[in-house]
């Protein structure tokens, strides 16, 4: 069953979210983790890098990512460049415990390779790699990772790790696939701004073509949203 926090905004959810992470990591000797990019998670990884840098210990935390554009790692639209800027520069945590997508590589290779990587080191469940915590944003499409509508058949796809395509720019990405996020111990959407609102309501309230929104097939998620994208 879905899990619904409404925060002022955007840094509210942020700061909420941080603070829940702050006690799994207290709580668990390893956390194993996979993020995403995005503008919520960009404002997340500030406040964990000015808050809470000294006060985690950050060797017990591994960090591995859900999706990733298919660039360098110094391009602008890399997620782990933005990952590294806001946070991984400015905590303690061994660059042995980050496991980045090599966003430089042919895109099905990587696929390949990374969901190797990822089940040699995530404890598996039923054969599937089942991370501790999962966190996943939301388009005004709905799509979620780099699963768009268009390639909603990736959520039922049996490898880890695919390769999804923007609907409009045709950019490749590597990314997630729905049996991974579905295995996580615990799966969190960091949703916020007006533009999500409506694709939210029909998947909150299970209306209209829902089902069309890859989002939706994530049944036992966590949602932290602002007022804005919760809408009236």
């Amino acid at each position: 069953m879905d899990t619904i926090q409404i925060y002022e905004d955007n840094r509210a959810v942020a700061a909420a979210f941080a603070a829940h992470l702050v006690k799994l990591f207290e709580a668990t000797e390893k956390t194993r983790m996979a993020v995403s990019g995005g503008s919520t998670p960009k404002v997340l990884f500030e406040i964990l890098a000015k808050e809470y840098a000294d006060t985690i210990d950050w060797s017990g935390v591994y960090i591995y990512w859900v999706d990733e554009r298919c660039v360098p790692p110094y391009d602008e639209q890399s997620n782990y460049r933005m990952t590294r800027e806001k946070l991984l520069d400015h905590i303690p945590i061994p660059m042995t415990n980050v496991f980045r997508i090599e966003g430089e590589r042919q895109p099905e290779e990587e696929a390949k390779r990374y969901a190797q990587l990822v089940s040699e080191t995530v404890p598996n469940d039923g054969g599937i790699p089942a991370f501790d915590l999962v966190l996943l944003g939301m388009g005004s499409d709905g799509h979620t990772a780099s699963i768009f509508p268009h390639q909603i058949e990736l959520l039922r796809s049996e490898n880890l790790y695919e390769v999804g395509i923007h609907p409009e720019s045709g950019q490749r990405r590597v990314t997630m696939t729905g049996p991974v996020i579905n295995t996580a111990k615990s799966i969190h959407f960091l949703v916020t701004g007006a533009g999500k609102s409506p694709v939210l309501q029909k998947i909150l309230n299970s209306q209209d073509n829902y089902q069309s929104f890859p989002a939706a097939h994530v049944p036992t998620a966590y949602w932290w949203l602002d007022k804005a994208a919760f809408g009236k």
